[in-house]
């Protein structure tokens, strides 16, 4: 590319980011990454009605977790700063002004109530309202009004917003890296506002000035937008800009395939929608987050980047890095990406396979901190490095081994229908001979010393394993029975063969 590649992830600071936000930054990230540029952060809280505090420091914090930090941004390598739009409002005027002189844009004076009686009006005789050429010269603006009648209501103070003039009887041809060409006919379209009575710009006015002052080359967004990409392309266009290229990325569906995908979902079929929970101080209600739930930051990211974008190849567990540099606009799909809650628990269970033991072992007693707290931490190491390959979660655990922590209470009914026969006494006590034996008591030591009396007396080795099993456990579960007894030691051991003995007899 001959330039330096400029991306920007631009979220309103409206409350939690949701997943599919996430992807959006992703995707700018690993493009930035590709081809060696820059990922920027950029606030867009012009709409300060909806602007919810701490959400910014929530985007932060996410992208951060999700190991997608920005290069540039709030408070970060500020040299096209500053990056909230509520510190750049100054600007915005300037360049609706440039748009009014030359007459791509006008001052509309219309009142709300004016506009809702037109839209009430259109909507009894089965149309719908639209502001654009067919109408705006019977409406109050300043293409309507003389000069000197517009002047007079500027110096008056009254509420006025700057619409851009959309032309008439014409067909834009635009381009899209992922939609490939587009025409739209621009008689369809609305005049839409720039800026509004607030003294603040829209998004649409806001972000071409700021995407063209921080020198944005690529602009990579959800599918949502695609609607505006006509007004934005026309905007570049009136202020004699070079536009930006634009990719529209999937919308992410519901696990049926069918809708986008929003909390309510989540909140049904029990999965997150949010990287971090959230707290909204307004209900004190929490929403659930990925972080929390127990999923690795990998694991959401190498989903998230499979949502709409597939490698061409049949590989689909990348790092990071690998990601960055198989990463291609190209091969992001134009469909929906539907979002299936299993998959990231299949990522998950992977990634949990390439943890460190000793950092699972930290937050395993984190989380249990009462049957833990007085635990070696390099026993529970051990524990979880025999029990993690059937594991999704660190929560996961305690259910999977908990009977290296505690004595088992408790018996599976259907184990000891299984397990415990009219011979299992006899050969349990003669089995604590054995074991009692046994000096060094190592799994190589329990295992010949163990399987060589079995043999030699010709005893099936499910008599003696299965009840052995269930003395350990309290069920037909877990490990190899032998690392089980080796890391609960020799006098545990004996003592819940014992204890099963005399439970069943």
């Amino acid at each position: 590319m001959s330039k330096q590649v400029r991306v920007r992830f631009a979220p309103s600071p409206t409350g939690p980011l949701h997943i599919g936000g996430v992807r959006t930054a992703l995707f700018n990230y690993l493009f930035a990454k590709k081809h060696n540029g820059t990922f920027i952060l950029r606030i867009e809280d012009t709409d300060q009605n909806r602007y919810v505090e701490g959400a910014e420091n929530y985007i932060v914090e996410s992208l951060n977790w999700c190991h997608i930090p920005y290069d540039e941004g709030p408070g970060k390598n500020e040299k096209f700063g500053p990056y909230r739009q509520s510190e750049r409002k100054h600007l915005y005027k300037e360049y609706a002004d440039k748009l009014i002189a030359t007459g791509n844009a006008y001052y509309a004076f219309d009142t709300a109530e004016t506009l809702d009686f037109h839209r009430k009006d259109h909507e009894e005789k089965g149309k719908t309202f639209i502001y654009n050429w067919h109408n705006r010269l019977k409406l109050c603006n300043s293409l309507s009004l003389s000069a000197e009648e517009t002047q007079a209501k500027l110096d008056a103070g009254e509420d006025y917003v700057i619409r851009f003039k959309s032309p008439q009887d014409e067909t834009l041809h635009l381009t899209d890296i992922i939609r490939g060409n587009i025409t739209i006919d621009t008689n369809i379209l609305d005049d839409k506002v720039l800026f509004k009575s607030d003294g603040m710009p829209t998004y649409h006015l806001a972000n071409i000035v700021d995407d063209h002052l921080m020198e944005i080359t690529h602009v990579i967004r959800g599918e949502e937008w695609l609607p505006s990409l006509a007004l934005h392309f026309q905007l570049y266009k009136a202020f004699g800009w070079e536009a930006p290229e634009f990719a529209h990325l999937p919308l992410i569906l519901k696990p049926t395939g069918k809708g986008k995908l929003s909390k309510r979902d989540g909140d049904k079929l029990g999965f997150p929608v949010f990287p971090l929970a959230y707290k909204d101080h307004q209900t004190d209600e929490i929403s659930r987050g990925y972080r929390e739930d127990g999923y690795f930051p990998e694991a959401v990211v190498n989903f998230l980047a499979f949502l709409g974008w597939n490698p061409g190849s049949e590989q689909e567990i990348f790092s990071l890095q690998e990601l960055v540099q198989a990463f291609d606009l190209s091969r992001v799909n134009k469909a929906g990406a539907r979002f299936d809650p299993d998959k990231i628990k299949w990522f998950n269970h992977h990634y949990m396979q390439e943890q460190d033991n000793n950092v699972l072992a930290e937050q395993f007693q984190m989380l249990f901190p009462d049957a833990l707290k007085d635990i070696d931490i390099n026993y529970i190491s051990m524990v979880i490095h025999l029990i993690k390959e059937r594991a999704t979660f660190v929560t996961d655990f305690w259910d999977l081994g908990h009977y290296f922590f505690e004595t088992p209470t408790d018996l599976d009914e259907k184990a000891v229908k299984k397990a415990w026969k009219e011979e299992s006494p006899e050969l349990m006590k003669k089995l604590l001979s054995i074991i009692s034996s046994i000096e060094d008591f190592t799994v190589e030591n329990l295992q010949t010393e163990i399987k060589g009396w079995i043999t030699s007396k010709e005893i099936g080795f499910g008599k003696v394993m299965m009840p052995l099993r269930l003395a350990l456990v309290g069920a037909l579960q877990g490990p190899e029975v032998f690392d089980i007894m080796y890391l609960i030691g020799k006098d545990e051991s004996i003592r819940r063969i014992d204890n099963l003995i005399n439970t069943l007899s």
